[in-house]
């Protein structure tokens, strides 16, 4: 949606901003470089820190600031600046599309700049994470471990029909450690029950699984730091 509307945008700048009965008027925003780079390419820029800012693994941060809040910004700014063009318009002069296509598309921008921290499926990494070679330090990669079939302790059914019996629960000694990522960020708590998070788990970023606690998971950030992580619906593993 971001990138749909600042092509739009950035297409609406060559279009025209006035019409006026009975004149052949063709004016856009580049005849003003003001309103050109200044508003319309603001708008641009700013999608394209709030595209960039999902590509990475990592938030980056620009004067403190984080990439997609500085974008947020400028796509603010643009619909705001776009909205009084389209109240203060000449005398005998009615918006054309330049305007009116211009601040839809900044609108659309804007909205979509300030929903993707609010909603958790506009938060999901646009390129996945590339999986990890092996778990370090722990060992190789996991065979059949956590959710997947075939896991140790579980039992197949007999061969040539039959009821399967109940699988016997998989003693703590039989979990081996795996790469996970979370799909939206999410805490990190203290082993010793502590209700304060230590970490914040971010989408994007590989993290080693090494001990299985009911349905929760003892984790271990990239710094070292081992927390419980509570919520695993929908994790992906490595």
């Amino acid at each position: 949606m971001v990138i749909g509307a600042a092509v739009l945008l950035f297409i609406a700048s060559f279009l025209d901003l006035y019409s006026v009965s009975g004149f052949d008027v063709e004016t856009n925003a580049w005849d003003s470089l003001g309103l050109g780079l200044g508003v319309y390419m603001g708008g641009v820029i700013g999608a394209a820190l709030i595209v960039v800012n999902r590509l990475l693994p990592q938030p980056r941060k620009v004067a403190g600031l984080d990439l997609g809040t500085v974008g947020t910004g400028f796509a603010i700014l643009t619909a705001w600046a776009l909205f009084w063009s389209l109240v203060d318009v000449p005398d005998r002069a009615s918006a054309a599309a330049g305007f009116i296509l211009g601040f839809l598309a900044a609108l659309i921008l804007a909205g979509a700049a300030v929903a993707t921290p609010l909603v958790p499926a506009l938060q999901a990494a646009l390129v996945p994470a590339p999986r990890p070679a092996a778990p370090q330090p722990y060992g190789g990669q996991p065979q059949g471990g956590y959710g997947y079939p075939g896991a140790p302790g579980q039992q197949q059914p007999p061969f040539g029909g039959g009821q399967p019996q109940a699988p016997a629960p998989a003693p703590a000694g039989d979990f081996s450690p795996f790469w996970f990522a979370v799909p939206v960020a999410r805490p990190l708590f203290p082993e010793d029950g502590s209700p304060n998070p230590i970490a914040e788990l971010a989408p994007g970023t590989w993290y080693l699984a090494v001990e299985q606690r009911g349905a929760a998971l003892v984790a271990q950030t990239q710094d070292g730091r081992r927390g419980v992580l509570q919520d695993t619906s929908g994790i992906q593993r490595g």
